[in-house]
């Protein structure tokens, strides 16, 4: 995962995981859509003083950018994103693998898909081991 922004003090993860279940996190041996052996329900990472230096990095866009407004809480949408080059990248909860598809998300990632195809970007909706390129208007 990318590094990211500072996090904006008025956002807070709040007890959201998603980012200890959906990405993979190679240097902890955790494949996507697993929880982290050192994630715990309701307290968090275990090992947050010596986490390695991804998780580190990362934060989602959520929390460091106020254009995703408060309907993004991954708590509340389902779905976690962040940007990795020219990418968007959407990692969508298994347990709410149609969030994506719903008002108003698609049509935010159709915008963001045509914004970002102007600079060569584009959007990718990771769900499960389904992927999806949303395409631009």
């Amino acid at each position: 995962m990318p590094a990211a922004k500072l996090a904006l003090p008025e956002r807070a993860c709040d007890g959201c995981i998603l980012c200890c279940w959906l990405p993979d996190i190679d240097e902890l041996d955790k494949p996507a859509n697993r929880p982290c052996r050192h994630c715990r329900a309701g307290d968090g990472c275990s090992i947050y003083a010596e986490r390695p230096q991804t998780c580190r990095d990362f934060l989602c866009l959520w929390r460091t950018d106020l254009r995703f407004g408060d309907h993004w809480d991954p708590k509340r949408s389902g779905m976690m994103l962040y940007r990795q080059g020219l990418q968007l990248t959407v990692l969508v909860d298994p347990a709410m693998p149609d969030a994506w598809r719903a008002p108003p998300y698609a049509e935010a990632l159709v915008d963001w898909a045509t914004t970002l195809a102007a600079t060569g970007g584009y959007v990718i909706v990771f769900v499960g081991d389904d992927v999806f390129k949303i395409d631009p208007r």
